[in-house]
């Protein structure tokens, strides 16, 4: 079996799909992104012959297709966020990332992972979904706490999916934050927990609605987070962790809304003991 080619960028996703596929046999090349891989990948490749590490900076996209070519790789996976602020700041283009951007209509992450793709595709090697090894993980549909969402918030959950289908349409953002439904926040280039963060501190800057007597809007939040409406699933899938459930605790979000099949869930069981821990619902809805 030719090796697996893993473009790793930030976070768990990357080690996961290591985890998996090394657990069916496959042998992994890991493209490490200097700017986003966690160090820790250097070990795993100590531990594990296995597993073979390249580092390349953002924008090294030749040297990403040689060094693919030298091992052999014929199919490859992206695993892992890379900032979208990076594409404004530590990205500097090789003369084949030079060519594709400016060739670009516009620089959304569809078109921009997908133009990379194309260049892949052409290069003999196929990008393949980061699902592939996941299944698993993806949200089953249902109430995946022991609460399940007051009608309030399912109120919320109704309009915040139909605000997030079309952000997620413009391919801007897809999560938005909804109170009393009124949309809080909407998620651009800063990431899902910095939107709910952001909407966090909105809330908290109206004061405490128990000493305002003209207040009558709930300030609980809903969280809803949505696939693209054409969501390609080879980049960019919608992911939700602990670190999600933690940031909407602090932020003071009780529900949250994301689409079965569609959204992976790390650490599933720690997730909803977390989400039951702070009395917050999560569930899972059947794409649209």
């Amino acid at each position: 079996m030719p090796p697996l080619g893993l473009i790793a960028g930030n976070g768990r996703f990357p080690f996961l799909l290591l985890d998996a596929a090394r657990a069916h046999g496959v042998t992994v090349v890991v493209a490490a992104i200097k700017e986003e891989t966690d160090p820790e990948m250097n070990a795993r490749a100590e531990a594990d012959s296995g597993i073979r590490v390249h580092w390349l900076s953002l924008g090294e996209l030749s040297r990403l297709v040689d060094t693919f070519h030298r091992e052999g790789v014929t199919q490859a996976v992206m695993g892992g966020q890379v900032r979208h602020k990076q594409i404004f700041s530590s990205i500097r283009p090789d003369w084949r990332l030079a060519k594709l951007l400016l060739n670009l209509r516009t620089r959304n992450t569809d078109m921009l992972l997908g133009a990379v793709a194309k260049v892949l595709d052409d290069e003999g090697i196929q990008l393949i979904p980061s699902t592939a090894y996941l299944e698993p993980l993806l949200a089953p549909p249902g109430v995946l706490t022991a609460r399940a969402p007051s009608d309030d918030e399912s109120k919320d959950v109704a309009y915040g999916r139909e605000v997030a289908r079309h952000l997620a349409a413009c391919d801007l953002g897809q999560t938005v934050v909804i109170a009393a439904q009124a949309c809080v926040a909407v998620e651009a280039m800063e990431g899902t927990d910095a939107t709910i963060e952001r909407a966090g501190a909105l809330m908290r800057s109206l004061g405490d609605p128990g000493t305002d007597p003209a207040s009558t809007l709930a300030r609980s939040l809903t969280v809803v987070k949505v696939a693209k409406p054409k969501q390609d699933l080879r980049f960019d899938v919608p992911v939700i962790g602990i670190r999600t459930i933690e940031t909407m605790r602090a932020a003071g979000a009780t529900c949250l809304a994301l689409e079965a099949g569609r959204t992976l869930i790390f650490d599933r069981d720690a997730v909803r003991a977390q989400a039951d821990a702070a009395g917050i619902a999560v569930v899972a809805l059947e794409p649209a």
